[in-house]
């Protein structure tokens, strides 16, 4: 077996987690999270289990209780509507989810009519929407970028979901620029530092290996994204939550097996992968050489130690 190298949390998942923990510990149970505060059936269930009390709308917050905000982001209506009832919000939108709801405001603020690249449905395509005072054109293949109503010249900018696939990305980017002849946007950096890292990573790792095992869940786009990899290198690729979920049909007779996860999976649940195929394979696991990613995000204000908020105040 060998394992790709990223894999699993990244930056902005481990920050969300933090920041509810923290609450939990600072202000006690329960604590209240709008909606899944990443997509990971696991990571939720063990935070139900210390206390975190998970919700769709904040109709269902009672006055007064804390609440956060999932690393997805949120619409500005939800902002509002939180603000107007006095809840005590801690954010845990991933900062580069907030970058881009920032490109797409300044581009707007610019005159320019403003394109979504993303996935219908998925709560940060419905949060950077929500952050937009103008209307927003969604579109997710060159096809709906061939359908888009804007005139050839019209004064248009694109930003795009962090958690795409970078080469159907950088597809519909050529799709718009072809276009339109006056667009501006980034090329593929608003896909997320560790989306690239794992799509890459599983490039490199289908070299070398006869079937893709990724562990995620099923409403991970990052997840899915690491599957659709593996089946365009030609692989035999399998999206799990976890070792339960694996069939051992897939990895009969099966010299090499790749394990990879997404950016919302725990490592403990790669390893429930690794144990599972122990119990009827001799497994040796190997981890390919890859990215090391040091990045952290930092905490709300309101959160941190004393001894992080000083070390925020030494110069570099």
């Amino acid at each position: 077996m060998v394992l790709a190298q990223p894999r699993g949390f990244c930056a902005g998942v481990v920050r969300a987690i933090d920041i509810v923990e923290r609450a939990l510990t600072l202000y006690g149970q329960p604590v209240y999270v709008r909606h899944e505060i990443v997509h990971n059936r696991h990571v939720v269930d063990n935070l139900k289990a210390k206390g975190a009390l998970f919700v769709e709308e904040l109709d269902e917050v009672p006055d007064g209780a804390v609440t956060v905000f999932s690393a997805h982001g949120v619409s500005r209506t939800i902002e509002t509507e939180a603000r107007l009832r006095g809840l005590p919000v801690l954010d845990a939108t991933c900062p580069l989810v907030a970058k881009v709801h920032n490109q797409a405001n300044r581009y707007v603020a610019r005159g320019r009519g403003l394109i979504l690249i993303g996935h219908a449905g998925h709560p940060e395509v419905e949060g950077t929407m929500g952050q937009v005072d103008a209307p927003v054109a969604l579109v997710s293949t060159t096809e709906d970028v061939a359908a888009l109503d804007f005139p050839t010249d019209a004064p248009l900018a694109y930003v795009t979901q962090t958690t795409l696939s970078v080469d159907d990305t950088r597809a519909v980017i050529a799709a718009l620029k072809a276009q339109f002849t006056d667009i501006t946007g980034p090329e593929t950096t608003d896909i997320c530092y560790a989306t690239q890292n794992r799509q890459t990573a599983v490039r490199e790792l289908c070299k070398v290996v006869d079937v893709l095992l990724v562990v995620g869940a099923k409403n991970s786009s990052n997840s899915n994204r690491l599957c659709e990899i593996g089946t365009e290198e030609g692989l035999p690729s399998y999206l799990i939550a976890d070792g339960g979920e694996l069939d051992p049909a897939w990895v009969a007779g099966v010299q090499t097996v790749g394990l990879t996860a997404g950016a919302s999976a725990p490592e403990e649940l790669i390893l429930s992968v690794i144990e599972v195929l122990r119990l009827t394979n001799a497994v040796e696991v190997t981890q390919m050489n890859g990215i090391r990613e040091d990045i952290e995000f930092r905490l709300p204000a309101e959160l941190r130690t004393p001894a992080e908020a000083r070390a925020e105040q030494v110069p570099a």
